[in-house]
């Protein structure tokens, strides 16, 4: 039986080991090595230190302003705009989810369409739909044109912080609400049921048991929008006009542009490991034995 296994299992380690760990390999190896200008490669940390160091520029947060090296600077503003991307996903994401799941518990008809309008745009490539974006807000676009029959406009929606961000949360949306959903709807409708008896109102039985059971689905919903939403670089160059320098679109311009392969690499490698820290977060967070929602009655 155990060779069996280990057949079965062969194409997929075949796959992990061809797409996975040789690119994870080749990064590394571009990361430590550079050419010097007769052409022969040498081990360097050239690219760490450009990443950890180098230039310095004013980084300001809340009225306090620090000098940081260039790429860290970008790293923290790359974090932020994620996190505040999370945040906004969880707060639309969390009542579209339980609003799907609670209509799908209760047997009522409508939540497997509302699940595939949400699913639906996700078959599109993601440079049409950003480039939709683009025709709806730009400003001779459908919206300023109807905000104009009001005599309200034009409005610039594009090249700045709210281009950007409703960007991420319009294309990241699904991948929040997708996995409180796979959990809410889970939740057996005899526990809301005695909660209620007990005497919890609504409130409370979303308080004390709705949320604390659909932990599981925030965490893995986090998780899933954060890492994408920093590591981004379509979004902020089409809405942002290519003024905003994240992470991802630091790491693209060393690879296309510069052409320096070293501290593109370095930049990727740093990413990589901060993403491991959070996924490790999350794993430890998770309690892999916990019954997640219970079972449908």
């Amino acid at each position: 039986m155990n060779k069996s296994l280990r057949r079965l299992s062969f194409p997929y380690l075949l796959w992990i080991l061809i797409f996975t760990v040789v690119p994870l390999l080749l990064v590394a190896f571009f990361a430590l090595t550079a050419y010097d200008s007769n052409g022969s490669l040498y081990f360097t940390l050239d690219g760490f230190k450009n990443v950890f160091g180098g230039d310095t520029v004013a980084f300001s947060f809340l009225g306090l302003s620090v000098q940081l090296p260039l790429y860290i600077n970008v790293f923290i503003r790359s974090l932020l705009i994620a996190i505040v991307c999370t945040l906004l996903c969880l707060l639309l994401g969390y009542p579209a989810a339980w609003i799907m799941a609670k209509m799908e518990i209760e047997h009522r008809r409508g939540s497997n369409i509302l699940l595939f309008l949400l699913v639906m745009p996700m078959w599109m490539n993601a440079l049409l739909r950003t480039y939709a974006w683009l025709a709806l807000l730009e400003p001779k676009g459908i919206v300023n044109n109807f905000l104009g029959l009001f005599g309200l406009g034009p409005v610039q929606f594009l090249y700045n912080d709210f281009g950007i961000g409703l960007g991420m949360v319009y294309n990241y949306l699904p991948f929040m609400v997708l996995p409180i959903y796979s959990v809410l709807v889970k939740i057996s409708p005899s526990l809301l049921e005695a909660a209620a008896d007990l005497g919890a109102d609504p409130r409370r039985v979303m308080l004390k048991v709705v949320l604390p059971m659909s932990r599981p689905g925030i965490l893995s919903g986090i998780n899933m929008v954060l890492m994408p939403a920093m590591t981004t670089f379509l979004i902020p160059d089409l809405l942002g006009g290519g003024r905003y320098l994240l992470i991802g679109n630091a790491i693209e311009r060393q690879y296309m542009v510069s052409r320096d392969y070293t501290t593109g690499s370095a930049l990727s490698i740093v990413l990589l490991i901060f993403v491991l820290l959070s996924m490790q977060i999350v794993a430890r967070n998770t309690d892999p034995d916990a019954d997640e929602g219970g079972l449908v009655a």
